[in-house]
């Protein structure tokens, strides 16, 4: 299949474009710095990158961005951030995706463990996250030519975790979560939202 894999240039996204290309897909590595340039913020982009990289199967996003601050310290811009880059970049995608994708196409976005986990300081990131998991569940009752939608929960990243100077012992590593965004192109889910936890190991 041919896997247009946007933000393929961050730990997430770089993981998965080798997982898909070592399981014989043929992979379009896209990002705002790659190659193959696109930003979810800018739909022009979106619509050129199909146009550039012509008939594809599937479109896995890996991008979109939020803000992590406490929630007495939220500002509208900081809210704006996730709404308008995670939120509605990825929103944005599906609905162009759905009209260029092959018919049984797969679309696959992420949301996080921060939807149904909340912690201090996650009150923009969980609402951007808990808002596209219901935005999945919704559009794949309407999506047609068999195309399927669903999104992936990744948990914390070790590799993100590293350099935050966290403790990696409840994170999974980004070779692990990639397993997750396979899964999800490669199988028959509809609607759904994949916990990239239960790929562990």
């Amino acid at each position: 299949m041919k896997v247009i894999v946007i933000g393929a240039t961050g730990t997430i996204g770089a993981a998965v474009a080798s997982a898909l290309a070592g399981k014989q897909h043929e992979v379009v590595r896209a990002s705002r710095n790659g190659a193959a340039k696109v930003d979810i913020e800018d739909q022009a982009t979106i619509r050129a990158l199909f146009a550039a990289a012509g008939p594809a199967d599937a479109v896995v996003s890996c991008a979109g961005s939020a803000v992590f601050k406490p929630f007495a310290q939220l500002t509208d811009a900081d809210y704006a951030v996730g709404l308008n880059s995670k939120l509605m970049g990825q929103v944005a995608l599906a609905r162009i995706a759905a009209n260029q994708l092959k018919d049984g196409g797969s679309i696959t976005l992420t949301t996080g463990i921060l939807a149904m986990r909340p912690m201090p300081g996650s009150a923009a990131i969980s609402l951007v996250n808990a808002g596209l998991e219901g935005f999945v569940r919704a559009a794949a009752l309407e999506l047609p030519r068999r195309l399927r939608i669903n999104a992936v929960s990744p948990p914390w990243v070790k590799e993100t975790m590293v350099k935050l100077r966290m403790d990696t012992a409840p994170g999974l590593a980004a070779a692990d979560v990639a397993k997750a965004y396979v899964a999800a192109v490669e199988g028959t889910m509809q609607g759904e939202i994949i916990e990239a936890a239960k790929f562990r190991g």
